[in-house]
C-alpha cells in the first residue's frame, strides 16, 4: 500500500480495502512517513485490535519525534481522553460521559429539529446547492449552542476547529497553522469556562465543569483539551455522516424511495450509512507497547497501527452483501464509532442529529435529487481519520414548509 493512501486514496476506497483484505488482513504501510506503521482491514483482527491491551493510546507510547510533532503543531489535543489508557481513559471518559449521554441527548431532540430546519429555511425555493454546507453548518450549530457559543464567534471557532482536526503534517508551515489555531481555540475557550463558571447554565459546558469542579481530579489543560475533541468529533464525523449518507441515498433510488415513503426506518437507515462509507474510515492512533502479532503478522515495539473502520465495515465475513447499500439492514454490527473502551462518546449526538436530518432533508426538498452523476463526485482526505465529499451538489424542486 503506497504512503500516500492515507493522503488521497482515490474514489474506490473500497477497492483498496478489499485488495488489502483479500491478500493479508494485516498490512505494512508508511503512515507516518518514516514510521513502522501497518493497517488493519478486516473485521475479527479490528476487535482484536481493538480489545488488545498492548496497543496503546497513550501518547507517551509513542516515539519521541511523533510526541514533539504532536506537542508542537496541537498543544491543545496534548490532555484529551483518546491519548490515554485506563486509568487515565477511565478518569477522562467518566467526565465526558456525564455530558454526553443517550438521554439527555434525546432530551435535545427538539431543538436539533429547529437548529435543522431553521438552516433549510435559508435555502432557495428551487433550484442547486451544495449540500455539504448544511452538512457542516448543522453539527457545528448543534454544538455551538450546546456550549452556548455565542453566534458572533462561531465562524471563526469553526475556522480554528476544522484545521485542528487534521493530523500534523511533516510540514513546518502547515504545522505553524496548526499552532496558531491551537492558541486561537485554547485561548477563547479559557475564556468561556472561566466567564460560565460565573454564570453556570444548563448548556454541555457548564455541565461539563459541574462534573469537573464535583470530582476534582481535572486539570484545566484536561477540561480544555477535552472540550476541543468534543467540538471536534461532534463537529466533522457528523457533517461527513450527512454528507456521505445523502450521496449513498440519492445514488440508490430504490432506497431514497423506501426511507421517503416510511421514515421510521431512519434508525436502521443511520447505521447503514455508518457503515456503508464510513465517515471515519480509520480508527484514532494505536502504538504497539511490545514486539508482538496480529493475525500472524510481527508488528515491532513502537509500531503504528491503523484500524481500517470501512474495510472492517465491509468484509464479507461479517456483513451479507457489503457493497449493497441497505437501510432495512438488521443486527448492524460496523465499527464506525469504534468498539470497547474508546467507543465514540458522542455517538448519541451523531445518531439523533442523524435521525432528525436525512427525514427533514427528504420532506422538505421536493423532487431532491443528485445534480451530477455520482461517479463525478469527489471526496476529500485531510490527513486525518475522516473520509467525506469535498461538495454533494443537489437540486430539488421546490422548497416545502416546516411542519
Amino acid at each position: 500500500m503506497p504512503p500516500e493512501f492515507f493522503n488521497n486514496p482515490g474514489d474506490d476506497v473500497h477497492g483498496w480495502d478489499n485488495e488489502v483484505r483479500s491478500h493479508c488482513p494485516v498490512h505494512k504501510i508508511n503512515h507516518p512517513p518514516g514510521a513502522e506503521a501497518y493497517v488493519v482491514a478486516d473485521y475479527e483482527t479490528a476487535l482484536n485490535a481493538f480489545g488488545d491491551p498492548r496497543l496503546s493510546k497513550q501518547l507517551s507510547a509513542a516515539p519521541d519525534w511523533f510526541q514533539e510533532q504532536l506537542k508542537d503543531a496541537s498543544p491543545i489535543l496534548v490532555h484529551h481522553m483518546l491519548n490515554a489508557d485506563p486509568p487515565d481513559h477511565t478518569r477522562l471518559r467518566k467526565l465526558v460521559s456525564k455530558a454526553f449521554t443517550a438521554r439527555r441527548m434525546e432530551m435535545m431532540r427538539p431543538k436539533i429539529q429547529r437548529i435543522t430546519d431553521d438552516l433549510i429555511d435559508r435555502f432557495p425555493q428551487s433550484g442547486e446547492l451544495d449540500l455539504m454546507t448544511f452538512a457542516f453548518d448543522l453539527p457545528m450549530n448543534v454544538i455551538s449552542e450546546f456550549l452556548a457559543i455565542p453566534p458572533d464567534d462561531r465562524g471563526q471557532v469553526k475556522h480554528d476547529v476544522v484545521l485542528l482536526s487534521n493530523a500534523p503534517y511533516p510540514d513546518d508551515e502547515r504545522n505553524r497553522m496548526l499552532k496558531s489555531a491551537s492558541d486561537k481555540v485554547e485561548e477563547y475557550l479559557v475564556g468561556l469556562l472561566a466567564d460560565r463558571r460565573k454564570n453556570l447554565g444548563d448548556d454541555l459546558a457548564s455541565v461539563l465543569i459541574r462534573a469537573a469542579d464535583e470530582d476534582d481530579v481535572y486539570s484545566e489543560a484536561e477540561l480544555i483539551s477535552n472540550l476541543v475533541l468534543l467540538i471536534i468529533a461532534g463537529h466533522k464525523t457528523t457533517a461527513h455522516l450527512i454528507g456521505n449518507g445523502m450521496s449513498s441515498l440519492l445514488a440508490h433510488p430504490d432506497q431514497f424511495e423506501l426511507l421517503k415513503n416510511d421514515p421510521s426506518l431512519v434508525e436502521s437507515a443511520v447505521e447503514e450509512f455508518l457503515r456503508f462509507e464510513s465517515p471515519v474510515f480509520r480508527g484514532t492512533l494505536r502504538i504497539s507497547t511490545e514486539d508482538m502479532e496480529l493475525a500472524g503478522v510481527k508488528i515491532p515495539k513502537q509500531s503504528f497501527v491503523h484500524v481500517l473502520l470501512g474495510a472492517a465495515n465491509h468484509d464479507p465475513a461479517v456483513f451479507e452483501n457489503p457493497g449493497e447499500l441497505d437501510i432495512t439492514r438488521q443486527a448492524n454490527r460496523h465499527l464506525s464509532f469504534g468498539h470497547g473502551p474508546h467507543f465514540c462518546a458522542g455517538a448519541p449526538l451523531s445518531r439523533v442529529e442523524g435521525s432528525i436530518a436525512f427525514p427533514t432533508l427528504l420532506r422538505r426538498l421536493q423532487g431532491l435529487r443528485l445534480a451530477v452523476d455520482p461517479a463525478e463526485l469527489e471526496w476529500a482526505f485531510d490527513n486525518s481519520t475522516s473520509r467525506g465529499l469535498r461538495s454533494l451538489p443537489i437540486r430539488y424542486d421546490a422548497l416545502l414548509p416546516r411542519e
